[in-house]
């Protein structure tokens, strides 16, 4: 059998859809960082890929990412890119709504990760970006959302991780007794804060968000310190924050049982 050389066009494509499962939001220009495929082709690609359900454009951020559509291919789709999925026009939604940046966190090991943010949406927001962001589980609001509602055979080893971690905002970990106290404080009210040591500039409000097998994330939404205290934060945005998380929780959810 004689060797054939490779179809351009059907390499290209796979390449581009390799390079779109490497992080959950992608724009034009970091899609060419990875690929150096001329700006024009990948937005012919990535039109064609949206055609076809695979991926989905997000205009306001200017980028693309993958859909469970891509699960047709059998691989390049995991969990974190359905949860965005499931989450971004909901985040996007509420920011627009009340004018604070929202983000979405997964767990990664022992720290949580920025995954999606409206920070793009936002005339309010402290930072250019935070994805791929790691927050502590011990220190902040959306590494306790996510740790307080997890299972407790789950619980128990990432306290067991924390408090051998070097990492100064770990440190609450160490007094282990305090932590899970304050930890089923979180379940019993529903929502968590940053510790106050923790970027004091500002704070962050943060529930979980469920699978069908537990706790899969958490959705945070964040304000000036100087404007606003807890408490008046829970009063003005908990409620809106619970129902997105709902939302969120259910559409994961049917994605999954789709899969």
């Amino acid at each position: 059998m004689t060797t054939s050389p490779p179809v351009r066009s059907v390499a290209r494509a796979i390449q581009l859809l390799q390079a779109l499962n490497r992080q959950p939001v992608s724009t034009v220009d970091v899609l060419h960082a990875h690929t150096r495929f001329p700006k024009s082709t990948i937005v012919r690609m990535l039109r064609t890929f949206e055609s076809l359900g695979i991926v989905r454009h997000a205009p306001q951020h200017g980028a693309y990412f993958l859909t469970s559509g891509v699960r047709t291919l059998s691989s390049g789709y995991h969990s974190e890119p359905m949860v965005v999925e499931a989450a971004a026009p909901l985040m996007d939604a509420l920011t627009v709504r009340v004018g604070w940046p929202t983000a979405l966190a997964v767990l990664e090991g022992s720290v949580m990760v920025v995954r999606y943010s409206t920070i793009p949406l936002s005339p309010l927001a402290l930072r250019h970006s935070t994805i791929n962001m790691k927050l502590s589980l011990a220190s902040r609001a959306m590494g306790r959302a996510f740790l307080a509602f997890c299972a407790p055979e789950q619980q128990d080893a990432l306290l067991e991780m924390l408090a051998a971690s070097a990492e100064p905002e770990d440190q609450p970990a160490r007094a282990a007794a305090s932590l899970r106290a304050l930890l089923s404080e979180v379940r019993q009210a529903g929502y968590a804060t940053r510790d106050p040591q923790a970027g004091p500039a500002s704070n962050t409000l943060a529930v979980p968000v469920f699978d069908r097998h537990g706790v899969a994330a958490s959705l945070g939404l964040t304000f000036f310190a100087s404007t606003m205290k807890p408490e008046q934060a829970v009063e003005k945005f908990l409620p809106d924050l619970q129902e997105v998380a709902q939302q969120v929780s259910a559409r994961l959810q049917d994605l999954q049982a789709q899969a």
